[in-house]
């Protein structure tokens, strides 16, 4: 395979698999998983590498951990051959939080420690891999906020913290406060969004070295069905590189593309289907050539680079 099958995050030996799968639709079905589908789901990512699985607080109206937690204790698998992400500071009107009388963000120590305790008793279990900031907080008090993630890795309950959606100038002012480097930043990248290969993103996390997770690498599913000039323009580029890779599937070469960036990215992916989950972890094996990477960078702006 060209690409790495595991990621180190350089903190505490940790490491996430290339993919991620992504648990935010959980409970976007029209019924609710129970725990042995979840169990199922966490067994058939494993046996394709992918580790290493995505969630918020948030994710399905503050419910989805808890039913992956469900699932989590119904696997068979040791807790130390996975890792779990989430992330903390959405704080949503709904009636699973009837105080939020409005939308905002939080990262209080007080709000983070809260978040990390109630994470751990949904997923049930007793340590988080990697806690991230979920967005960036203009009432953000850098130290106040640095001291509750240093509290939560301290005690043993979190093994390294992130952001997602920070960009570079937000990340190194928590990353100031902090004993420990931040390990990513979740961001936004598809062949439908390429603003961090230019907003300087992607260098900051070259130049510090640290791995982003993507989230959307598919554009949100635009990519596929969307008819605006952007997606055919897109799709009929992808459909062009498939074929000179033999026939590849053109999700995989959308999750290629974003591979074969030097920052070492990492694909948050979000199917919970194993057959297209498999189909899209082909692109560990796909390798494309500079004219074939701005070919589709070229469908992607509409223009060639300057």
């Amino acid at each position: 395979m060209p690409y790495e099958n595991r990621i180190p995050l350089g903190h505490d030996n940790l490491s996430l698999s290339r993919l991620v799968l992504g648990a935010w639709r959980l409970l976007s079905g029209p019924d609710r998983p129970d725990a042995d589908s979840v169990a199922k789901l966490i067994e058939g990512a494993i046996s394709i590498g992918l580790t290493s699985f995505d969630h918020a607080d948030i994710y399905g109206n503050y419910g989805v951990e808890e039913v992956f937690g469900a699932g989590l204790k119904r696997w068979r698998g040791k807790r130390d051959a996975i890792e779990l992400i989430t992330k903390c500071d959405i704080m949503l009107t709904t009636d699973a939080r009837p105080t939020n009388r409005v939308k905002h963000y939080d990262t209080s120590a007080a709000h983070i420690r809260t978040s990390v305790e109630r994470s751990l008793k949904n997923l049930g279990t007793d340590y988080i891999d990697v806690l991230l900031i979920h967005r960036p907080d203009p009432l953000m008090d850098a130290d106040d906020t640095a001291r509750g993630l240093e509290d939560a890795v301290k005690a043993g309950k979190v093994r390294a913290v992130g952001v997602s959606n920070f960009l570079p100038w937000q990340f190194d002012l928590l990353a100031s406060r902090l004993p420990f480097p931040l390990v990513t930043n979740q961001i936004e990248l598809s062949t439908m969004h390429v603003a961090p290969l230019t907003d300087g993103s992607l260098d900051h996390a070259q130049r510090l070295k640290y791995p982003p997770m993507i989230w959307s690498p598919l554009g949100g599913g635009s990519l596929f069905t969307g008819e605006g000039a952007q997606e055919l323009r897109v799709r009929k580029a992808l459909s062009e590189v498939a074929a000179e890779l033999g026939n590849a599937d053109i999700s995989a070469v959308a999750i290629a593309w974003l591979l074969r960036h030097p920052a070492k990215l990492i694909p948050v992916l979000g199917s919970l289907k194993i057959d297209r989950l498999t189909t899209m972890a082909t692109a560990l094996d796909i390798e494309l050539d500079r004219q074939q990477w701005f070919a589709i960078l070229k469908a992607s702006s509409g223009q060639d680079v300057a």
